[in-house]
């Protein structure tokens, strides 16, 4: 799982506690509060962030189940070199979208 994953990740696990939990792959997306509604928000800041549309076939309860599961679907659309590479500034875009689609907000 690569940084900026799991920085637009972070704003929908609204079950996490005020301490910073380590997200793993086994991580349980459910028990972290990512309902259906907040898949679908959820769902909308990953193809904003990475640039990809996740196959309507994916779009299912086991890859939101874990955030294993989540980044395997998305890895696999993302072209070889951009699961190598993470900037500062990508990882910072990834936290604002995450942040705007789990409050809400629209941003131009």
């Amino acid at each position: 799982m690569d940084s900026r994953f799991t920085a637009l990740l972070r704003p929908f696990l609204k079950h996490s506690g005020p301490d910073e939990i380590a997200l793993a792959p086994d991580t349980d997306l459910r028990k972290l509060g990512v309902d259906s509604m907040q898949a679908i928000e959820l769902l909308f800041a990953i193809e904003d962030t990475f640039g990809i549309s996740l196959p309507d076939d994916e779009l299912n309860d086991a890859t939101f189940a874990t955030a294993g599961s989540l980044w395997r679907v998305i890895s696999a659309q993302l072209p070889d070199e951009a699961t190598e590479e993470t900037t500062e500034e990508s990882i910072d875009e990834a936290a604002g979208a995450a942040s705007d689609h789990a409050t809400g907000q629209v941003t131009a």
